[in-house]
């Protein structure tokens, strides 16, 4: 083996195995940290006041999630994003091919590339309006829900 052969599988490696290994560990310590700071809290107001309604502070300190029409927007954010990202390897890779000088196994590489980021952005896209669809009255009851509150 040649040092660009290590290099390489050393690259692979670390992007395909210790960088999804170190996000999950980030995310479940921040997790940890957050529950432990919620538990605090709750501690000292209850020390402060003993007669405190626990599950209303509780309520009242969750963060409230995402609506059904946020969640859906930031699928159509991301689903554009990626399709013209594809747009933009496919335009890179026919202008490449089409002016020459460069090697065809890149040029084959970054057409793929672009094809699958246009699959994938137009998947987002699509699954954005049929959810859309599909989920008109739950967004509507959401809707509904907060104007009552």
């Amino acid at each position: 083996m040649n040092c660009v052969n290590i290099t390489a599988i050393i690259i692979v490696l670390g992007t395909a195995v210790v960088l999804p290994i170190a996000i999950v560990f980030l995310r479940l310590k921040s997790k940890m940290v957050s529950e432990r700071n919620r538990k605090e809290i709750i501690l000292a107001a209850l020390e402060k006041n003993a007669n405190i309604d626990v599950e209303e502070l509780v309520r009242k300190m969750n963060a409230p999630g995402k609506l059904l029409k946020e969640k859906l927007l930031g699928k159509l954010t991301s689903g554009l994003v990626v399709s013209f990202i594809g747009i933009g390897l496919l335009a890179t890779a026919g202008f490449v091919g089409y002016v020459g000088g460069s090697c065809p196994e890149d040029i084959y590489i970054c057409g793929i590339a672009g094809a699958i980021c246009l699959a994938v952005g137009m998947a987002f896209i699509i699954s954005c309006f049929v959810g859309r669809k599909i989920l008109a009255k739950e967004m509507e009851a959401e809707e509904q829900n907060l104007r009552q509150a």
